[in-house]
């Protein structure tokens, strides 16, 4: 019988997987019920709900993601809840459609029960992301269309995402 893994473990894994490209293998990493927010996520989703629904994510990533990412300076540190470890890390970023080599910061906030993670709060640089991939002239269309009275994403922007959003704009998490 195999032990349990530690949220430390657990947290690594998420990482080892995502910089090798092994998106198919993420979502088991996730409780049936898992919560994922992609906190600075400037439109489309921010909170994933569901292991099915992380798996499609991980699936649309995988499908249309142009970058090669290559964590560095990774601490994970503890906390007073033994569920719950914070992690800092950088991503070097190859963006290979723009052909562009850069770096952006992130920070995870895991909890973790019984060897799964049960929720995520995901602090990535979306923004980061979209410059380096020739992208901010329709994040910016689409972050007005967000802060409209009547814009589409609007009334959305008020609540919680229901469950089951469809996978919002691709980025590496």
């Amino acid at each position: 019988m195999s032990e349990t893994r530690t949220p430390r473990e657990v947290f690594h894994a998420l990482l080892d997987g995502i910089t090798a490209g092994r998106f198919s293998e993420l979502a088991e990493l996730y409780a049936e019920d898992a919560v994922v927010e992609t906190v600075f996520e400037p439109v489309g989703p921010r909170r994933f709900e569901g292991r099915a629904v992380l798996g499609a994510r991980f699936a649309e990533v995988a499908a249309h993601s142009p970058l090669e990412l290559t964590a560095e300076n990774v601490v994970v540190r503890g906390t007073d809840d033994p569920e719950v470890v914070v992690a800092e890390f950088d991503y070097r970023v190859h963006h290979r459609t723009a052909g562009k080599d850069f770096e952006v910061s992130n920070i995870q906030v895991l909890r973790v029960r019984d060897g799964l993670i049960v929720h995520s709060r995901d602090f990535h640089d979306h923004l980061a992301l979209a410059a380096a991939g020739g992208h901010l002239p329709q994040l910016v269309a689409a972050m007005e269309g967000r802060w409209a009275p009547e814009g589409p994403v609007a009334a959305e922007s008020r609540g919680p995402r229901a469950r089951g959003a469809e996978p919002g704009p691709v980025s590496p998490r």
